[in-house]
């Protein structure tokens, strides 16, 4: 395979990971009011692409252990005797930082993916001379 094959698989593996993480951030955000949701994250890994090429993968998403907040609400249809009921763990100012994290991670890859693209176009250019 050539060097810009082999930029763009890495750089389409970083984009596919970092859409991801993007997603579970929104389901994140999107379910921070839900009884009993759990934060969602999914850990990166290397695979091995094809020859020696380490390609970033998305783990298995995994669900935050830490406890949930109780909220007083006797009016709740969830809440038990005294009142409480689970909310979720779920920060939105850490799931902003993810957010924004995530989004430049996947602005740099497409920037690359593009330069790479750019230069594969004007090696051709100058082959065709």
């Amino acid at each position: 395979m050539s060097a810009f094959s082999d930029a763009l698989n890495v750089t389409a593996a970083g984009l596919k990971a970092q859409a991801t993480r993007l997603r579970l951030v929104s389901e994140n955000i999107a379910n921070a009011d839900t009884p009993g949701f759990r934060r969602k994250s999914a850990p990166f890994k290397l695979e091995q692409g094809e020859g020696t090429l380490d390609l970033v993968k998305t783990g298995r998403v995994q669900f935050d252990r830490s406890d949930l907040e109780l909220i007083y609400d006797p009016s709740h249809p969830l809440a038990d005797e005294s009142g409480h009921y689970e909310g979720s763990n779920v920060e939105l100012v850490i799931e902003i930082a993810d957010a924004r994290e995530a989004q430049r991670s996947y602005e740099a890859n497409l920037k690359m993916f593009d330069q790479t693209r750019q230069m594969s176009s004007s090696l051709m250019e100058l082959l065709r001379r």
